[in-house]
């Protein structure tokens, strides 16, 4: 398959850029559709220029809109940060009752005779632990 070292090293850096290129495509393909600033026609565009166009697509892309990338992206990290604190506080809000108000609720099931005392002994302790 290879004659000599330099078919090897040149297929080695064949492969390099092909590599290259296709984190380079997946980073910006998730730029251009991160991005809110542009319609989707501009979206579009760019996306047949880098897909026809390949090194040259990315690089122009680049020097067009490299400045905003990592803007872009740690605002969509902010976001999902947000959305993922606002996550958590609605559900332990809703979980986090009192010892008291777990007794009171254990107390009025024994009331009624939904639980036994047994029953309400376990949930009493575990409300207390």
């Amino acid at each position: 398959m290879f004659n000599d070292n330099g078919s090897f090293l040149l297929a080695l850096f064949e492969f390099f850029l092909f590599f290259a290129w296709f984190m380079c495509l997946f980073w910006i393909f998730g730029d251009i559709f991160r991005s809110k600033d542009m319609g989707g026609g501009a979206k579009t565009i760019w996306v047949i220029f880098v897909i026809l166009i390949p090194w040259l697509g990315i690089l122009v892309y680049l020097i067009a809109r490299g400045g905003g990338m990592q803007k872009r992206q740690l605002e969509q990290a902010q976001e999902m940060q947000a959305a993922q604190a606002e996550y958590i506080k609605s559900v332990s809000a809703s979980s986090s009752t009192s010892a008291a108000d777990q007794i009171a609720s254990a107390k009025s099931l024994l009331d009624s005779g939904a639980i036994t005392q047994e029953e309400f002994e376990t949930l009493k302790s575990k409300a207390l632990a």
